[in-house]
């Protein structure tokens, strides 16, 4: 079986049609029929069969589909392993999300530049969704996404997807309002049962979040405002608009209090994605390496640089 084809059965797969196959690889829609047809010549049984003008997969194609993920990832490590002694060199593409972009990415981008200048980055920002979709779509390389812990999208498998670490939240609050240092219990969130919440637009996670947070003290927020930035919930909770909870690491603004949460509270957690294999490419497992490294040396600074009083450890290890 040629690992070509079986890359044709995986994209079918993942895309559903014919038709999107032959715009994700370039191939025409024909010439993709004609490699799953070769395929089920090498195999020697059908793995589709017609539904309409669809395909849809046999028992034996589901089968191989699984087989054919796996076979793929160990023909990738082992070209990864291959290529480990070479300097990393070429175009990386990544995606993620601002606050990582800003505090994380450009700074090791900055760095390789001058460490690694056969290596270039192409950076986008993207939300967690979008980055995934990125990833299906072969558009990105290299993904960096987060997840709350009372929301959890995302596991470390040991593989393509590598928890980096973990950021407690903290509410923002207008500063006209008064609150303690800590809220470790319900009083806090039941006082302001009656204000509005500011959350992210490209993401319903927040949301959800919230009404977590909410329901565990009988709460149900009332979610008024969606924007697209830390810094423009800042902007809103200033103006006494809304509420908020956010990354610790948010700095200090003006006309707002940000209220540590218990030591038990939600966590904003980072992880890094890749396709399957993709994390065994020089490339990649650089950057990686650099982000997290950076992350995790950052982490402390950044919670005790806004709250040095902060009796609970700022970023956790481990994956939650």
């Amino acid at each position: 079986m040629e690992t070509r084809l079986l890359g044709v059965l995986v994209e079918l797969q993942r895309r559903g049609t014919m038709r999107a196959v032959a715009r994700a690889t370039g191939y025409g829609t024909s010439a993709v029929s004609a490699q799953l047809a070769a395929l089920e010549r090498d195999v020697g049984v059908a793995l589709l069969e017609r539904v309409g003008r669809n395909v849809q997969f046999t028992a034996a194609g589901r089968r191989l589909v699984e087989h054919a993920e796996q076979i793929l990832v160990t023909v990738e490590a082992a070209r990864a392993a291959l290529r480990a002694a070479t300097e990393p060199t070429g175009l990386l593409h990544v995606g993620a999300y601002a606050s990582a972009l800003s505090a994380d990415i450009v700074p090791v981008a900055r760095h390789l530049a001058i460490s690694h200048p056969r290596l270039r980055l192409e950076l986008q920002e993207r939300e967690p969704a979008e980055v995934l979709q990125l990833l299906a779509d072969d558009r990105i390389d290299l993904g960096f996404v987060y997840d709350y812990s009372l929301v959890p999208r995302f596991r470390d498998d040991g593989g393509a997807v590598r928890f980096i670490c973990a950021t407690p939240m903290v509410l923002a609050i207008p500063a006209g309002r008064q609150a303690p240092a800590v809220v470790d219990s319900s009083a806090l969130l039941e006082s302001l049962a009656d204000l509005s919440w500011v959350v992210n637009s490209r993401g319903d996670d927040d949301g959800e979040l919230i009404e977590r947070v909410c329901a565990a003290v009988g709460v149900i927020p009332t979610i008024a405002h969606k924007v697209d930035s830390l810094g423009l919930i800042l902007d809103f909770v200033a103006a006494d608009l809304g509420i908020a909870l956010l990354p610790a690491f948010v700095p200090v603004r003006a006309g707002v209090n940000l209220v540590s949460l218990a030591t038990d509270g939600p966590q904003r957690r980072m992880y890094a994605v890749t396709r399957p294999g993709g994390q065994h490419w020089p490339a990649t497992s650089l950057v990686t390496e650099s982000v997290a490294a950076h992350a995790v040396q950052a982490a402390g600074s950044r919670v005790l640089e806004r709250d040095p009083g902060a009796s609970h450890p700022p970023y956790p290890n481990g994956s939650g």
